[in-house]
């Protein structure tokens, strides 16, 4: 990367994307979601999209040495209709798929002990159980490092016993048997589970790290499909319970779970309380407190590596000594137009930088017309950004910011959106009403409301976006569009006129 001595030279600060990022890895902020996984600590790593949880995932992929061992799966060419055919009979429906993806776990296990795990065997125990995984892995899948797409596959035959097989004890109609098709891998699995289960676990070299990672879930999100929420529990109860294996067997192994916590919050199982208060961290940033990490911190790492350190904080290339409007810093004003997200501070300063680079005369530093200037394109993409986000969970969605735009203003009443409600009430083809809608609304921190009192006195808005755990208050006095919509949404700073 070229060095840059002045603020016009920068292409920019990054991409929204941790895909097409190219600053991710040199410039990732250590946030405490990453350490808390990669301490054995945690293995459930929630945020709402575009919070940095892909970007933890592949610093995690990328973390990988002599002694940390990482593979990562991703979901974009799963053939989830082999999975779908694992789906166990006779079970608690909420347990149906726990049984497939450990055998998928336990399967990527053997793949970095066998191909990555240089250290193997690292103990006389661990010479049988690991021959076992190798032969077994050999035996029916043809190689040593499957592919892990393929691992459902029908044509597979998986062999454990007899001449061929690993002489693993498995049952069938209480018989013993050498193999199976994987069609009928779930009449089986259990016992085979456990039989792999106790052989890779047992063959970890307690003083290394291993971790197995699933992103991207929310790409087969759909509200309608039941068996999609069914397998996202498979795998969260699946990971759960590997984890505690390991731990208990003194083993420094995580499966670890990417999910974002509008679908988190949506499912519902019986052991969900213990995994959110045991095993759940959160990807959030500028919440206050000796944890917690802030967007001015990440963007002065990109800072940093740009500038190749000869700059490194924000206020060199933000004039802080000139406030904005409402006597608040650029920082401050910035961050209130964002859901505290990298890729919305990123996206802001970007369109900042586009500002300054389109002016006849560049300044050194970032300046109240460049902040201005970038407010427009920032709004319309955050409104790009809200439509992935919450379209299949509000359908109406749409029309409900159409009543929002005849408010003219930021902040309203709940008789004021009622009003417009009812002057657009022919947009609406169901039974909507408004105050369900407000509620939708700040789910997806659209609006917040204002609290009064509380035991620090005074007033603040409630936004889901900064605790996800708020509930809506319909009683409240005085509603807020978020700041980030002004533009796009055409609305005024304050109140309505009288």
């Amino acid at each position: 990367m070229a060095t840059v001595s002045h603020l016009s030279q920068i292409d920019s600060f990054g991409g929204t994307d941790a895909d097409q990022d190219a600053l991710l890895i040199e410039a990732f902020e250590d946030h405490s979601a990453f350490e808390s996984l990669k301490n054995h600590k945690r293995f459930c790593i929630l945020g709402r999209k575009g919070s940095g949880k892909t970007a933890i995932f592949k610093k995690m992929l990328s973390h990988s040495k002599w002694n940390k061992f990482a593979f990562g799966h991703t979901f974009s060419d799963y053939p989830w209709h082999f999975h779908e055919k694992q789906k166990s009979i006779g079970v608690p429906e909420e347990q149906c798929y726990v049984q497939s993806w450990l055998y998928l776990c336990f399967i990527t296990l053997a793949k970095l002990l066998l191909n990555k795990d240089s250290s193997q065997p690292w103990s006389e125990t661990a010479v049988d159980h690991l021959a076992r995984v190798e032969r077994f892995i050999l035996d029916s899948y043809g190689t040593l490092d499957p592919d892990v797409t393929q691992v459902f596959t029908p044509s597979k035959v998986l062999r454990f016993s007899g001449d061929v097989g690993v002489d693993w004890k498995v049952a069938r109609a209480g018989l013993r048997v050498d193999s199976i098709p994987v069609i009928d891998l779930p009449v089986i699995v259990q016992d085979l589970n456990k039989n792999i289960r106790d052989a890779t676990i047992e063959s970890l070299n307690p003083e290394l790290d291993y971790y197995i990672l699933f992103d991207q879930l929310d790409l087969g999100f759909s509200l309608d499909e039941k068996d999609y929420s069914l397998r996202i529990i498979g795998l969260l109860l699946a990971a759960r319970d590997i984890n505690l294996f390991a731990r208990e067997a003194g083993k420094r192994l995580t499966v670890g779970v990417f999910l974002r916590d509008d679908i988190y919050d949506q499912l519902q199982f019986e052991d969900k309380n213990k995994i959110t208060e045991n095993f759940c961290d959160y990807v959030i940033w500028d919440q206050g407190g000796p944890r917690s990490n802030t967007l001015k911190s990440l963007m002065e790492r990109r800072i940093q590596v740009l500038f190749d350190g000869k700059l490194s904080r924000w206020d060199e290339i933000f004039d802080e000594t000139k406030e904005m409007s409402g006597r608040q810093r650029k920082y401050n004003y910035i961050l209130d137009r964002t859901f505290l997200r990298p890729r919305d501070m990123i996206k802001f300063c970007n369109e900042a930088l586009n500002a300054l680079r389109a002016s006849e005369n560049p300044g050194e530093k970032f300046s109240n017309k460049n902040i201005i200037a970038a407010q427009a394109p920032y709004s319309d993409y955050l409104q790009r950004e809200l439509d992935d986000e919450i379209h299949k969970h509000i359908p109406e969605y749409r029309e409900y910011l159409e009543v929002i735009k005849g408010l003219d203003s930021l902040q309203f009443t709940f008789a004021e959106f009622k009003e417009a409600w009812q002057a657009r009430r022919s947009l609406f083809k169901s039974t909507a009403e408004p105050l369900a809608a407000l509620r939708e609304l700040f789910g997806f921190s659209v609006i917040g409301y204002l609290a009064v009192g509380g035991g620090g006195g005074g007033a603040q808005y409630v936004w889901k976006y900064k605790d996800p755990r708020a509930q809506f208050n319909e009683g409240a006095a005085q509603f807020r569009v978020h700041p980030g919509f002004k533009e796009v949404l055409g609305l005024k700073k304050f109140t309505r006129a009288d």
